[in-house]
């Protein structure tokens, strides 16, 4: 990677995490221009902490890592409101065997803006950015359990909220099929 700091090392940073490190970014904030910030934040972090790195095969985790504290650091800067409580969402049920129905994306960031941020984070990590459940637990900093039972309440609000619209929109497909009929 070149030497530790040095703008070929930090340029490598870029080239190689930039998209996933915005993808991230921009699920935790819903903002393209609050990701690029903090995205452009945590490369400059890494770029002072290069060499604090003690294992190049964890980068990538050291990375994310940066950008939530510093996202962390802006919510708490910024005292959000609004959030919805998971405390009332009960287990998910057993899964069903007919696929699913295709998700409006605005929807699904704006059911994901409304998640407290400790649900939010298991729930982006695992599905978009495919860490493993030891991965995240490391990443957050929280035993294992406790990142299982963050996914299943975040995977349950992320159901009560889409799925009902996703439903009755189907049935209104089907329903006009059969209209002509």
């Amino acid at each position: 990677m070149g030497k530790p700091g040095s703008p070929q090392a930090v340029q490598r940073l870029v080239e190689d995490h930039y998209t996933a490190l915005y993808r991230y970014a921009y699920r935790l904030t819903g903002s393209a221009g609050d990701a690029e910030d903090l995205t452009q934040e945590t490369f400059c972090q890494a770029q002072l902490k290069l060499n604090q790195l003690r294992d190049q095969t964890r980068v990538k985790g050291w990375l994310f890592s940066i950008l939530r504290n510093a996202y962390l650091h802006r919510r708490r800067a910024r005292r959000h409101e609004g959030l919805v409580s998971l405390d009332g969402v009960a287990e998910p049920v057993e899964r069903t065997s007919e696929p699913l129905p295709e998700v409006d994306p605005g929807r699904l960031q704006q059911a994901l803006d409304e998640m407290p941020e400790e649900f939010r984070t298991p729930i982006i990590l695992y599905f978009f950015e495919e860490f493993s459940y030891r991965e995240i637990a490391e990443h957050m900093e929280v035993p294992l359990g406790t990142v299982m039972s963050r996914l299943a309440r975040a995977k349950a609000h992320l159901r009560a909220r889409l799925l009902p619209a996703a439903a009755s929109t189907l049935a209104e497909g089907a329903r006009r099929a059969t209209d002509g009929l």
